[in-house]
């Protein structure tokens, strides 16, 4: 099923399992307004608590998959003074990153083009980075003189390591496809002509998966960042007891049993 209202900022596609939720200003090169940014978090709402969505994709239109906050928009408000410039950063950008990274099933972000600032930074907070060869990252906050924000100084140093992160933050460039995957940003580097394709079959087999699994693996992973060893340790075995009384699970055991490849169900 796909979302009628083609010319809304943010559009939601269903297909076998898979949410995609597309940023869709190509005109803008899907930069973040105020109405983009309320699109974009009712929508991953919408797909984090729905069971028929077993996988996420966060994807752009067009060349770009997000340059972040929208400058024209900004300059205005800067104009008027408008409060929102203080307060989207909580109304809109943590919380959008915190579904990406916390919702309990996987997340994709499909790089088809350039992504900067907190464009960037949402995509860190998902599983997977397939980045298209033709697209690029640049954390841009500096450039404007502004600190980093969606998470991108919690995320970045894990992907790059603190000296790295600091480097990309303060001396912002464009960071291309194949750099991208030696630094470890990017999960997989796709031509772009095959990017599609390769997005889908890889979100197609997550969708297939054992979701509540993967929605723990993410919750331990979170988890284990920021909790001492035994912590850790003591929410593992919580999941573990989660994930064993499932029926993904018997069906893997069951599966295993009879040799045969078990089928999934999200349950």
């Amino acid at each position: 099923m796909t979302d009628a209202a083609t010319d809304q900022p943010v559009v939601v596609e269903y297909a076998e399992g898979v949410a995609t939720v597309r940023l869709n200003r190509p005109d803008a090169m899907n930069s973040l307004d105020i109405a983009t940014k309320e699109a974009l978090l009712t929508a991953l709402q919408q797909v984090a608590g729905d069971p028929e969505a077993r996988c996420v994709v966060l994807t752009g239109t067009g060349r770009a998959f997000c340059v972040g906050q929208d400058l024209k928009e900004h300059v205005g408000l800067l104009a008027k003074g408008s409060d929102s410039l203080f307060t989207t950063v909580a109304e809109h950008y943590n919380p959008i990153v915190e579904l990406l990274s916390t919702m309990d099933k996987p997340v994709i972000a499909a790089v088809n083009g350039v992504a900067a600032g907190a464009g960037a930074a949402f995509t860190f907070a998902c599983d997977l980075r397939l980045v298209s060869d033709a697209a690029g990252f640049n954390l841009a906050f500096a450039g404007i003189a502004l600190s980093s924000d969606s998470g991108s100084s919690f995320w970045l140093p894990r992907l790059v390591g603190v000296a790295k992160a600091k480097e990309l933050l303060l001396m912002p460039r464009t960071v291309k496809a194949d750099e991208a995957l030696q630094l470890g940003i990017a999960t997989r580097v796709i031509p772009a002509g095959e990017f599609a394709a390769e997005v889908a079959k890889t979100a197609g087999a997550l969708a297939a998966g054992p979701t509540r699994a993967y929605g723990a693996i993410r919750r331990a992973v979170e988890y284990s960042a920021t909790h001492t060893l035994a912590e850790s340790l003591a929410h593992e075995g919580q999941l573990m007891n989660e994930t064993g009384a499932t029926a993904d699970h018997k069906a893997a055991v069951d599966a295993f049993l009879a040799k045969e490849q078990p089928v999934f169900t999200g349950r």
